[in-house]
């Protein structure tokens, strides 16, 4: 196989692997350009806003490769759509050149609903913006806590804290809206059970206050309401009543057993 080399001088063999070392770099330039695209250069295509696979679509209908290298939520942009894009759009690059693209995600991420009770209107909104969710509508009811959240709403029902709900989530708020100014009787809860009681007072816009058991009580809605403070009457003279007055937002405080019997003002006063 080497014989044609050996038979030939060595000056010629030097100059032949010279000459195709040369041919070997000549047309390695000559390709470069294809090889690189060089001279071929396009504008890159405006995506952002549009659906992924039509956006893959016109890319690589314009000869370039796509990749997705991250995707987030934003609730006001159409899922799955292009947010962003790498190179931007008319940017001047050579074909086959590879475009990153950031996409909106299909689904909502889960949140932990926190506990907005208690805090002050403006406190509530600034925690739900910090997790994305949405305030929805307020509506009032009288507490002496004014614009205080006396109740978070999620599809118009109460949600307890730590419950999961999907970003941008809409959640609803009421509110204190202080003391009433009308005075009303003070309502005769005694002989109610608790449930029938705790009934009254919220369709009279009274709150509820501690409800203190008196003996040992295993069912608190199904006990029975012995006495209530502030109490029905007064007795600013002996033999003398005055029915006590009350207005919305006020609290009852509520004295529970399990069975019903009339409790002596000595037993109230050492609860």
């Amino acid at each position: 196989m080497f014989k044609f080399l050996t038979d030939k001088p060595l000056w010629v063999n030097i100059i032949a692997a010279i000459a195709l070392i040369l041919i070997i770099v000549f047309i390695f330039f000559a390709s470069l350009d294809a090889i690189t695209h060089h001279g071929k250069t396009k504008n890159v295509p405006d995506v952002v806003g549009q659906n992924i696979t039509a956006a893959i679509k016109i890319l690589e209908n314009n000869n370039f490769k796509v990749e997705i290298i991250d995707s987030v939520f934003i609730d006001s942009l159409a899922r799955l759509s292009v947010i962003k894009q790498i190179p931007e759009s008319n940017a001047v690059t050579k074909e086959g050149r590879t475009i990153y693209l950031t996409i909106n995600k299909a689904i909502a991420p889960e949140v932990e609903m926190p506990s907005l009770i208690g805090y002050s209107f403006k406190s509530a909104q600034l925690m739900l913006q910090s997790l994305s969710l949405k305030m929805g509508d307020t509506s009032y009811r009288p507490d002496f806590a004014r614009n205080s959240v006396l109740e978070q709403l999620y599809n118009d029902k109460p949600i307890k804290a730590g419950t999961k709900i999907p970003m941008s989530s809409t959640i609803s708020l009421v509110l204190g809206s202080g003391i009433g100014n009308v005075e009303m009787n003070v309502p005769n809860l005694v002989g109610l059970k608790v449930s029938d009681a705790i009934a009254q007072l919220q369709a009279l816009h009274l709150n509820v206050g501690p409800i203190i058991a008196l003996e040992n009580v295993t069912d608190t809605l199904n006990a029975f309401v012995v006495e209530q403070r502030p109490s029905v009457y007064s007795e600013p003279l002996p033999d003398q009543k005055v029915q006590n007055k009350i207005r919305a937002g006020q609290v009852v405080d509520l004295f529970i057993k399990n069975t019903f019997s009339i409790v002596s003002k000595d037993s109230l006063i050492n609860n």
